[in-house]
């Protein structure tokens, strides 16, 4: 196998092993990829969708002018959207780069702030 093709699929299962949602879209807000976490979260597939339709107006304008932000320097690559109290988690806009630093997409990334309660390497089924 070449590497490439390895480095996509190992890629891709990094992403899908995820339990975070994760909803990528390209720069016309095309969802391109959704993980299996993501289609469980949103009970469906949305991929070929735009993104802006599962979003309001105030959003799709903070959507465009995060890309604005992504585009004005290959430094800007990640940004606080806001704070989801009810999961207790904190969601950022994500810039999505090729090997030449242009802007090809992006994603929106969620940490989670509830402790782990798991003991170290507790093996489960």
């Amino acid at each position: 196998m070449l590497k490439d093709e390895m480095l996509k699929l190992l890629f891709k299962s990094i992403i899908d092993q995820d339990d975070t949602a994760i909803v990528v879209c390209d720069m016309n807000s095309t969802i391109v990829y959704m993980n299996p976490s993501a289609i469980k979260r949103y009970h469906h597939d949305l991929t070929g969708k735009s993104l802006k339709d599962c979003h309001n107006a105030k959003s799709n304008e903070m959507i465009e002018k995060v890309l604005a932000w992504f585009r004005e320097s290959k430094d800007n690559n990640i940004i606080y959207t806001y704070y989801n109290e009810k999961e207790n988690k904190d969601v950022y806009m994500v810039a999505l780069r090729d090997g030449d630093g242009s802007l090809i997409g992006y994603y929106e990334k969620h940490e989670y702030r509830n402790r782990e309660t798991a003991k170290p390497y507790q093996f489960q089924k």
